[in-house]
C-alpha cells in the first residue's frame, strides 16, 4: 500500500476526499459528480479514485455500470497522530498535576489530551469555513 503521505500529497485527491467529505451520504457519490464538480476529467478522477481506494480512503459501491463512492476516513488516524504533536504547544499542556502518576492514569491524559486537541482543531477548522469568517 502506498504511504498515506504520498497518497494525500495530491492536491486533486485532497479536493476528492474533501467533495467526499462535504457531500457524506449513504448513497455515494457518483464519478459523474466528482468530474462536474471538480472541473477535471474523467480519466483523470478515475485515477485518482483508483489510488484512494488502494490507501482505503474511498469505499466504493456499484449499481449497473454506476460507481458511487464513500469517504473511509479511518486511514487518516495515522495522520492525524503523526500532526497532533505538531498542534499542541506547552502552553497547551500546562497543568498542576502531581509529580508522580500511575501508569494508566498518564495513559488516559495523554489520550483525552490529544482527543481534545484534535477536537479544538476539528472546530477551528470549521468555524473558519462558515460563510462571512476569514481564516485568523
Amino acid at each position: 500500500m502506498a504511504d498515506i503521505f504520498d497518497v494525500i500529497a495530491d492536491g486533486t485527491r485532497r479536493d476528492i476526499l474533501r467533495l467526499l467529505l462535504d457531500r457524506e451520504s449513504d448513497a455515494g457519490t457518483s464519478v459523474s459528480q466528482i468530474v462536474s464538480e471538480l472541473g477535471v476529467s474523467q480519466p483523470t478522477v478515475s485515477k485518482h479514485l483508483k489510488v484512494l481506494r488502494d490507501a482505503h480512503l474511498v469505499s466504493v459501491r456499484e449499481e449497473g455500470q454506476h460507481r458511487y463512492y464513500s469517504l473511509s476516513p479511518e486511514p487518516l488516524d495515522e495522520v492525524d497522530d503523526w500532526l497532533m504533536p505538531f498542534l499542541t504547544t506547552d502552553d497547551d499542556l500546562e497543568v498542576d498535576l502531581p509529580l508522580a502518576l500511575p501508569e494508566s492514569a498518564v495513559h488516559a491524559a495523554e489520550a483525552v489530551g490529544r482527543a481534545a486537541a484534535s477536537a479544538r482543531y476539528a472546530v477551528t477548522n470549521a468555524w473558519r469555513k462558515l460563510p462571512g469568517r476569514q481564516a485568523e
